[in-house]
């Protein structure tokens, strides 16, 4: 049986200028020096579209991932001032992409059109980290299983490669908040997408489901026995490489 990789994956937001490189190097120092853990994780780093095709370039032949943090709904060429497709960002060399994360879903992005970006992506090769969760109302009346299916039911389809899908599992209530889930809840909701995802989409692939919501150190350490987690989605926390490189640590204490 293969051992289980870990994901931190660092989501950059609208944070980073050409000289953030150095962040990235200081990581990838790390990496190379942690010959004790370094086979067991991968880093994958999303920073803004200005800086997708400078970092992957620096990066492609190194153990760091760089990955985009969104993309338009269609992908030809057209009259969508602002926007930039899948092929666009493909031809970039990145060969990771965030969809339907939760800021995104905010301001606007519904289910429909999550899913013709993961059809989009898939159809370009890319690696999806697919976000989902549920918000504080949805919590407080008891509907997260309920969201994190439908979700996940109308973003996915069976003929889907599952293999190039990471499942994100971002409860919105705890994206900035300093809040995070008990271990217990974190696990329960882990094993019911996973259950879910395998039962609905008839597949015997495991799915991989990441953790994102307040990431720290502390956080981290505290849900590190809990087999079923495949990672994180890192916020703020990735912005300095010491935090990140602590993140890390922890985790392999």
């Amino acid at each position: 049986m293969a051992s289980q990789i870990r994901y931190f994956i660092g989501n950059w937001k609208m944070f980073g200028i050409p000289s953030s490189i150095k962040i990235l190097d200081k990581i990838n120092h790390y990496f190379k020096q942690d010959k004790k853990n370094n086979r067991k994780y991968k880093v994958i780093i999303a920073p803004p579209h200005t800086l997708l095709q400078d970092f992957s370039y620096k990066y492609k032949k190194k153990k760091i991932f760089i990955c985009a943090q969104n993309c338009y709904y269609k992908d030809n060429f057209g009259a969508y001032t602002g926007s930039i497709s899948p092929f666009m960002i493909k031809k970039t060399g990145v060969s990771y992409i965030i969809i339907g994360h939760s800021e995104n879903r905010a301001r606007g992005e519904n289910d429909k059109i999550i899913k013709e970006k993961i059809l989009l992506c898939l159809k370009n090769n890319f690696n999806v980290i697919f976000c989902i969760g549920e918000n504080k109302n949805e919590k407080k009346e008891k509907m997260t299983t309920k969201v994190l299916k439908r979700q996940l039911k109308s973003a996915i389809e069976k003929k889907y490669n599952l293999r190039k899908i990471v499942i994100a599992y971002e409860p919105v209530w705890s994206i900035g908040t300093g809040r995070v889930p008990s271990s217990y809840e974190l696990r329960k909701n882990i094993i019911t997408i996973k259950k879910f995802v395998k039962k609905h989409f008839k597949t015997r692939h495991e799915p991989k489901i990441l953790y994102g919501g307040s990431v720290d150190k502390k956080s981290v350490y505290n849900f590190k026995s809990i087999k079923e987690l495949d990672g994180f989605l890192i916020g703020g926390a990735s912005k300095s490489s010491k935090d990140f490189i602590d993140i890390i640590k922890n985790f392999y204490k």
